[in-house]
């Protein structure tokens, strides 16, 4: 069976959060599938590029969801997350996606 690709994984991720945060109000929840969804698109960039690349993909990931927050106080919060789950998505197919 094919694994969901780690660009979907962490682009879901950021959203799923999100989205789970904001409709729960429980931001410890929207926490806990930002961090699995990271781990396992994690997971899979150190199968498919390495070390040094899943390093700088997380690394990717969590400066994705920092910045997210002050882009939402200029673009409003549901762009800012698009737009953060967006540039994940393309940096994690680029690396370890494309050619898998």
């Amino acid at each position: 069976m094919a694994k969901v690709p780690s660009a979907l994984l962490a682009a879901g991720g950021l959203v799923g959060g999100y989205g789970v945060a904001r409709w729960t109000r429980k931001r410890q929840l929207g926490g806990a599938v930002l961090a699995l969804a990271g781990a396992a698109a994690a997971q899979q960039w150190r199968e498919r590029a390495g070390g040094k690349a899943a390093g700088a993909l997380s690394a990717a990931y969590v400066a994705a969801f920092a910045g997210s927050h002050p882009l939402a106080r200029k673009v409003g919060a549901w762009p800012a997350v698009f737009s953060a789950a967006g540039a994940v998505a393309l940096a994690s197919w680029a690396v370890a996606d494309r050619n898998a």
